[in-house]
């Protein structure tokens, strides 16, 4: 019993192993792989604290059965104590993130980073659910037999005349929907008096690009018309998402008032007043390489824009936010994690250049060390640093936009 429970402890002293090693050194040069190595790396770096109380947990039980007894489970103590002091280091480091936000908001604002919630921290699911009302399931739009819903949260106060929140979730186009992404923030704004709409679009392959875009300025069409109704206001509009849906969050900015993506609703103004996309796809053409594999352009070709780039090199164009850049952009602020297996950081960051290159507003760029695709999606210590510092942008475009002259008009603010 004593050498089974050694060789077992070994066992899983060394899958633990790859877990916290899998933290620093992610696969990124193959597709499949990429992703394997993104699900253990997200769970593990963000949940850092939790894996190592699990870890200790399993070594006392290891330990009382006698597993140190032989040289297997002698050799799987040093390597799960290896682990943990990894796990220790890859926790401390996510600190490292309010300083990234406070440097990337520098040239905007000079209000620090706040304080982290250590309840939100330490318990990995939102904790103020009885301060935001959330209202499901409401169409906005009614096209090729779908009905395309969004929800709103709202403080329970029901507030008038906030700021909007439209947040767009990802799942390289084909899949997710408005439930599971940008909750942690959603939330943390509407109990701060923000209204927030979470909206679904149509997906790949039913829908092809630009048919995602098409359906976020229907939500944008009728945000103008309806949130009012329930306490927001329609002219301070700010776009966020992750992975497509900040692809699509920075097409939403730059894009705004485009009449070829609002066929039927060519006088809406779609425009926003800032956006903020996280860990965004820039570049549907990998113009620079940044791309270590051919994972993006077989989704793009076969699910998204059906065609290959060298058959349809002005789609891949028109649908790639680094060939949209414009003087008259919306303020930006961009976050991308150092470690992100599925979307190369390279890109973002040059993505950033490009727009700060050309833009007349503000481009703060945000690069979170250790930060896997996908780190904000639930409560952490490095997801509370960087929601902080995003509530501080936020409220700085609401704030900048409520300022701003009252005869601007839907002219002054298209391309």
């Amino acid at each position: 019993m004593d050498t089974l429970a050694s060789w077992l402890f070994l066992s899983l002293s060394v899958w633990g192993a790859w877990f916290t090693y899998n933290v620093f050194r992610p696969i990124v040069h193959h597709p499949r792989l990429s992703v394997i190595s993104f699900v253990a790396g997200w769970l593990t770096g963000e949940l850092a604290l939790h894996h190592l109380v699990m870890q200790v947990i399993a070594t006392w039980v290891f330990v009382s059965l006698g597993a140190l007894d032989h040289w297997s489970g002698s050799l799987g103590l040093v390597i799960t104590v290896l682990s943990w002091l990894g796990l220790a280091y890859s926790f401390g480091r996510a600190q490292s993130a309010a300083t990234s936000m406070q440097s990337a908001l520098s040239e905007i604002t000079n209000e620090p980073v706040a304080d982290i919630d250590w309840r939100e921290v330490l318990l990995p699911f939102p904790l103020h659910r009885k301060n935001v009302e959330r209202i499901t399931n409401i169409t906005y739009a009614r096209l090729r037999g779908l009905n395309l819903k969004l929800d709103v949260y709202r403080g329970w106060d029901k507030p008038q005349n906030c700021p909007v929140l439209l947040q767009i979730h990802g799942g390289a186009w084909v899949v997710g929907s408005k439930n599971e992404q940008g909750v942690p923030l959603m939330r943390r704004m509407a109990k701060k008096g923000w209204v927030c709409v979470s909206v679904d679009y149509r997906l790949s392959p039913h829908a092809t690009f630009p048919d995602h875009l098409i359906d976020l300025k229907r939500a944008i069409a009728w945000i103008r018309e309806h949130i009012a109704e329930y306490g927001g206001d329609p002219s301070r509009i700010v776009a966020t998402g992750g992975s497509a849906g900040g692809h699509l969050c920075a097409l939403v900015g730059l894009t705004a008032n485009r009449p070829e993506y609002q066929p039927g609703f060519e006088n809406v103004d779609t425009s926003v007043i800032a956006c903020v996309p996280f860990y965004g796809v820039y570049d549907f053409t990998n113009r620079y390489g940044h791309w270590p594999h051919d994972g993006l352009a077989k989704v793009l070709e076969k699910q998204v824009l059906k065609g290959s780039l060298e058959e349809s090199r002005p789609e891949y164009d028109a649908a790639s936010p680094m060939s949209q850049v414009h003087p008259d952009a919306p303020p930006f602020l961009l976050i991308h994690g150092t470690h992100d297996t599925l979307v190369p950081v390279e890109e973002a960051r040059r993505f950033a250049s490009l727009l700060r290159d050309v833009s007349k507003q503000p481009v703060a760029y945000a690069e979170i060390a250790g930060a896997q695709h996908a780190f904000e999606i639930f409560p952490s210590l490095r997801s509370d640093h960087v929601l902080s510092g995003v509530e501080i942008f936020l409220d700085w475009a609401a704030q900048r936009a409520a300022q701003a002259p009252c005869e601007e008009t839907r002219e002054s603010r298209a391309l």
